[in-house]
């Protein structure tokens, strides 16, 4: 199976983007996924003084080199699917945790504005009901931008919640 190009992000949409690239990027190797939300474990080491710091790469082992190596593959994936604009935002981060962090504040905000804009989100579902003249497909994208955009902020609902929601059952 061969996979292509990972989806592009122009700095538009971002919600959207961020869905299909963790989508891209767990399908590609999972362990990029682990990197990009952990953060990679860089080859360090003790000095005298108790202090951590980075390893030299003149004294990496292969399992050094295999780490800082998914590291820059994770990397490579996230700035491949940047315009220029946004590969300047990331150009700086030295990881792949930092570059993706980098993005979600930019485009969802602080954990402050998540809130806000999850408690928006779920008072718009809490109070969804159909629109005068609307028809059901109308309706239903409606409905799944609001479910997508709760998920993509990790609040998560169901369509069969609502439905049970609206017929008095939760």
């Amino acid at each position: 199976m061969s996979i292509s190009k990972p989806p592009f992000f122009d700095g538009n949409n971002y919600s959207h983007w961020k869905a299909k690239m963790t989508i891209f990027i767990q399908a590609l190797d999972f362990n990029l996924w682990d990197i990009i939300i952990d953060g990679p474990e860089l080859p360090h080491i003790i000095l005298q003084e108790g202090i951590k710091t980075l390893k030299p790469r003149s004294s990496y082992t292969d399992d050094d080199r295999k780490k800082v190596q998914l590291n820059a593959k994770a990397k490579h994936v996230i700035i491949c699917a940047l315009n220029s604009n946004e590969f300047n935002r990331v150009s700086s981060c030295a990881t792949a945790k930092e570059m993706w962090d980098r993005l979600e504040v930019t485009y969802e905000g602080t954990n402050q504005v998540k809130d806000a804009k999850i408690n928006m989100l779920v008072r718009e579902y809490e109070m969804f009901s159909m629109k005068e003249n609307e028809n059901i497909s109308g309706m239903f994208v409606r409905f799944t931008n609001i479910i997508n955009s709760l998920q993509s902020l990790n609040k998560c609902y169901t369509n069969n919640l609502w439905i049970h929601r609206k017929n008095g059952k939760v």
